[in-house]
């Protein structure tokens, strides 16, 4: 029954993730921490930590999720219902975009969609933030999460994955 659960969320997700996965984070963990309450805030803010970090796309988390919620099948379950409804849209939508290559239509669409993907992207950020920057020391995960912007934003060259261990450690340091 937990595996029926979860395909019906992540493909559901999968279906909404225009412009990405950071675009449904705040529908994922209103999902799974507060509808299906199979997460605490916490545990999805250290999943999401842990998809950041590991290689290859980030949104990999949902098989975390997924293996918490029901094992290996769970985890297979969450892969499969994330990853392959989008990859199916993407083909689809990228012959018909072909064919209409230097359709008026198809720059407005492009244009339209900036804005939207942009939009679902900060709400991810926010929803992440909100869950992160908690506490009696939120001042001083604000303060990381500034610096890694900074760090990021002017540092072209930085590997985040460095700054996000670089915050972990100093977080332990500083946040016990």
């Amino acid at each position: 029954m937990k595996e029926l659960h979860l395909l019906g969320v992540f493909a559901l997700l999968s279906i909404l993730a225009i412009g990405g996965g950071t675009a449904v984070l705040p529908e994922m963990k209103s999902l799974t921490v507060g509808t299906e309450q199979w997460l605490t805030d916490a545990q999805f803010r250290d999943i999401y930590a842990i998809g950041q970090l590991a290689p290859g796309p980030n949104m990999l988390m949902v098989i975390v999720i997924g293996y918490h919620v029901a094992g290996l099948s769970g985890a297979l379950i969450a892969f499969a219902a994330f990853f392959l409804p989008a990859c199916a849209i993407a083909i689809a939508t990228s012959r018909v975009w072909d064919h209409f290559e230097g359709s008026p239509w198809r720059l407005a669409i492009q244009r339209g969609m900036a804005p939207i993907v942009i939009g679902l992207m900060l709400a991810g950020t926010l929803a992440i933030a909100r869950t992160a920057i908690v506490g009696e020391k939120s001042q001083i995960c604000l303060a990381f999460a500034a610096v890694v912007f900074i760090a990021i934003y002017f540092g072209k060259k930085i590997n985040p994955a460095i700054l996000i261990l670089a915050a972990g450690v100093a977080g332990c340091l500083l946040l016990q």
